[in-house]
């Protein structure tokens, strides 16, 4: 789970593993496998690298070295 802000300023874990899709409208708008959409202060930006982050310390994604090199 990674720690987001709603607008009023009230923060909240949400489960990476249930987001469908993120959007900014120009909010950043986060929308659950459910249908259940989150609109937070957080840029899209941060919010995918809170969840690269959370993905690569589980282990599922590996950091990447000399991009580019394959």
């Amino acid at each position: 789970m990674i720690q987001l802000t709603r607008l009023n300023g009230e923060t909240f874990y949400i489960n990476v593993m249930m987001i469908e899709q993120i959007q900014s409208f120009p909010d950043t708008t986060i929308t659950l496998t459910n249908g259940k959409k989150f609109v937070v202060k957080d840029a899209e930006t941060d919010v995918v690298k809170k969840i690269n982050d959370y993905y690569s310390g589980l282990g599922l994604i590996g950091a990447r070295v000399g991009e580019g090199n394959e």
